[in-house]
């Protein structure tokens, strides 16, 4: 069998944590922080002596939660980081060897198919490879997108209480076309189509600490 099916991060994890341990080169495509959370090194698991190669590839909401966007600065340390406005597939590929293709959530639980077919994981790479190198490295992105960045927060809590684009805006201390820029560029970050699902989106990066 090329493709194995789990269910939930626990049972994931069980199956592949040797891979990562042993790992020369991880790659990673991601949505948010949550997908993979159980894939980071659990304290028994040994230390390489050599840290692997690792690519990460976040969309821009995952920049807008302050506490995430700390984290992903923080990967940044020891692994290039790029951001993209692409749609992803959550994808981990270890030593182009191996994919990990995150599904849906089911009861509480997302399922996860390892694959090992090396026609399949070649292609899942081959569209990474083409989504990487269209999106843009996260220092360039912090300094084209650093005021969205730091108004995010209070943007989306604006938003979420209704509060009309005049009052928004003075509340900000911008312009209301300046205002509404900002929304816009708020709701390409979070691949929303409507203030509506902006907001939906929004809940869905979890709490935000507000200035």
């Amino acid at each position: 069998m090329t493709v194995t099916v789990v269910r939930g991060e626990e049972e994931l994890f069980a199956r592949t944590a040797h891979l990562f341990a042993t790992a020369s080169e991880i790659i990673c495509a991601a949505r948010d922080l949550n997908t993979w959370a159980t894939t980071h090194r659990a304290p028994d698991m040994p230390v390489q002596e050599t840290r692997p190669t690792v690519r990460k590839l976040y969309q821009p909401a995952t920049l807008l939660n302050p506490s995430s966007a700390q984290h992903v600065r923080s990967v940044a340390d020891h692994a290039a980081v790029r951001i993209t406005n692409d749609s992803v597939n959550e994808t981990i590929i270890i030593d182009r060897r191996f994919a990990i293709l995150a599904g849906d959530l089911a009861d509480g639980r997302r399922s996860y198919g390892v694959v090992t077919e090396t026609a399949v994981v070649q292609n899942v790479l081959s569209l990474f490879e083409a989504t990487w190198r269209a999106a843009m490295d996260l220092a360039v992105y912090d300094a084209q997108n650093a005021e969205l960045t730091t108004l995010a927060p209070r943007v989306m809590e604006l938003l979420a209480s209704g509060c009309k684009d005049e009052t928004a805006a003075r509340t900000l201390g911008l312009g209301v076309r300046t205002y509404r820029r900002r929304v816009a560029e708020l709701m390409t970050a979070l691949g929303a189509e409507s203030r509506f699902q902006a907001g939906a989106r929004a809940r869905e990066l979890g709490p935000m600490p507000f200035s």
